[in-house]
């Protein structure tokens, strides 16, 4: 199978990685850094399944997804959630599974309700005293109610092979699956990781291609060959590159989530690191000038504007060069260099230059106070000035709505209404609009009126009066 380059992995992030974090600053943290997509493990921290409003969290969790534009997976992986003692017990194919069926029953209801693309699980450990063969019985046994639940539902089921458990390897996934009858909603999540770790023949690309069309489901972590540690992408054993064209391969379309659950205590820092590599894998793969361009800006600053002007000759005009622009600028966040490289980028720039420059600083996810935040708030600032409707917009993306003061903030979103630019370019319109913005709203339509001149349509989405904040 050829990969189609319009329905590519989607970059995620797993909320196991962020432990310290409520669920709402987790998601601020990822949408800031540019993510568009989450794995969401079930369990106390987070979202806890069995508490007793956990519908009506459903409920308003899939309204802040949709307002957000994030994908979702629905991981049941929280270790302890089930036996305080035990990890991951009990097993699904334990005598009594029945607080693990359980779980995934919710699990799948949740699903539902956020549109999640799946619920991804797995067999747990070979119980005591069981065979293999009995084992696998058992999974299929109870894995046919669970699948016939998430197909009423519409839901998919991924199930995910685990060093240590009974269902380690893709192909024993398959043999699972068929042992249940081979229904169309069960299929595999791979964790890259494991690959090395179990021995997949062919490694992660391995189990990628042996997984084909029932890959619902992908995490991303890098591993020491044969050790179960969870590292971050590019320092461990994976042969990433070999991995990520695996995936375009078999036209992988999914969720691909980064787990680094150990690295809770660092997770704002991971979460964009592990972006920037991803994108780096999923650009890169297609565009080996940007993949290179990237290696030498990292390392010789001074080289951007020459790199720069040389994305257009290299890559293409339009989209394909304002990829690899991004790239670059991003490629900057660590040296101590990059905020003025990009200020002169920008100030230097032709208008897809400057557009290229703007779009990169929410996937920089700077810090207040900041060099990086100085900059970009100096950046933002001056393309409000344009009368170019497309710096305007690009100028009022997820940096604007993180940084920008309240004051500044209206005045972009106005501006853009003078300009008859559609607000759906604003990016947090819904969360940040109040009284003031629909006050400033309803002089300028009865200025409008007065003239005898049409009011835009989008002015109704900030001219409620009764904004909840």
């Amino acid at each position: 199978m050829t990969s189609d380059p319009t329905t590519r992995w989607v970059p995620a992030y797993g909320t196991n990685g962020f432990g310290e974090h409520t669920l709402e600053a987790a998601l601020d943290v990822m949408q800031h850094t540019g993510y568009r997509a989450l794995g969401l493990t079930l369990g106390t921290t987070h979202f806890d399944p069995f508490a007793d409003d956990w519908r009506e969290r459903a409920e308003a969790l899939a309204a802040d997804l949709s307002r957000r534009g994030f994908r979702v997976a629905v991981e049941t992986g929280s270790p302890y959630l089930l036996d305080a003692f035990v990890p991951f017990a009990p097993s699904l194919a334990a005598d009594d599974a029945s607080a693990r069926t359980a779980l995934i029953e919710r699990a799948i209801d949740i699903a539902a309700i956020i549109g999640a693309d799946c619920v991804s699980t797995w067999s747990g450990a070979l119980p005591e005293g069981v065979s293999e063969d009995a084992a696998f019985e058992r999974l299929a046994e109870r894995i046919r109610p669970l699948v016939a639940r998430a197909e009423d539902a519409g839901v998919r089921l991924a199930i995910e092979p685990e060093p240590g458990m009974i269902v380690d390897t893709v192909a024993k996934v398959l043999r699972w699956r068929e042992l249940a009858g081979s229904p169309q909603n069960l299929g595999v999540t791979v964790d890259i990781g494991h690959a090395i770790v179990v021995d997949e023949p062919g490694g992660a690309a391995g189990a990628i291609r042996a997984a084909g069309d029932l890959l619902f489901n992908v995490h991303v972590d890098d591993m020491p060959a044969g050790r179960h540690d969870h590292l971050p992408l590019g320092e461990g054993d994976l042969d990433l590159a070999a991995t990520f064209a695996a995936l375009d391969e078999v036209g992988f379309a999914g969720i691909a989530a980064v787990e680094l659950p150990r690295h809770a205590g660092e997770a704002p820092l991971r979460a964009r690191q592990s972006l920037q590599y991803l994108e780096r894998l999923g650009e890169g793969a297609q565009d080996p000038w940007t993949a290179d361009a990237v290696t030498r800006i990292a390392s010789d600053p001074d080289r951007a504007e020459e790199l720069f002007a040389d994305a257009i000759r290299a890559v293409g005009r339009g989209e394909p060069a304002e990829r690899a622009r991004i790239a670059l600028v991003v490629a900057l966040a660590e040296h101590p260099a990059g905020p003025g490289v990009a200020r002169d980028l920008y100030r230097r720039g032709d208008a897809e230059e400057r557009l290229a420059v703007i779009k990169s600083l929410a996937a920089l996810a700077p810090t207040d106070g900041s060099a990086w935040h100085d900059t970009g708030i100096e950046i933002v600032t001056d393309a409000l000035r344009t009368n170019d409707p497309r710096v305007v917009g690009a100028a009022m993306g997820e940096f604007a709505r993180r940084h920008l003061d309240d004051a500044a903030w209206r005045q972009g979103v106005l501006k853009l209404v003078f300009m008859d630019a559609p607000l759906d370019q604003v990016a947090g319109l819904h969360e940040r609009r109040d009284d003031e913005l629909a006050a400033m709203a309803d002089r300028f339509a009865a200025e409008r009126a007065a003239a005898g001149r049409t009011i835009p349509h989008d002015l109704a989405l900030i001219r409620e009066s009764t904004v909840s904040r």
